[in-house]
């Protein structure tokens, strides 16, 4: 999980240190690829009672509130882009 995790600001910054807007889009996907699959071992945790649903709705919040910000960076990008 912690490598999901970090995985997704880290795709981040090198997707921006990036030449173009394409190559940062793609990136940005491999982001949201990070969060989903955080998101999937969240859900998993809390089936398996290592984490309490109060706790796992929490996170999937979270995660919903970050995936949206990419998903508006990625639309921005791609109206810059053409």
């Amino acid at each position: 999980m912690r490598r999901a995790a970090v995985s997704i600001p880290s795709n981040i910054a090198e997707g921006a240190a990036r030449k173009g807007n394409k190559e940062f889009i793609q990136f940005l996907y491999i982001s949201l690829g990070s969060l989903s699959e955080l998101e999937t071992q969240i859900i998993i945790s809390e089936r398996l009672k290592f984490i309490d649903k109060i706790k796992s709705v929490e996170f999937l919040n979270e995660l919903i509130e970050i995936k949206n910000m990419i998903l508006g960076l990625i639309r921005y990008l791609n109206s810059n882009t053409r």
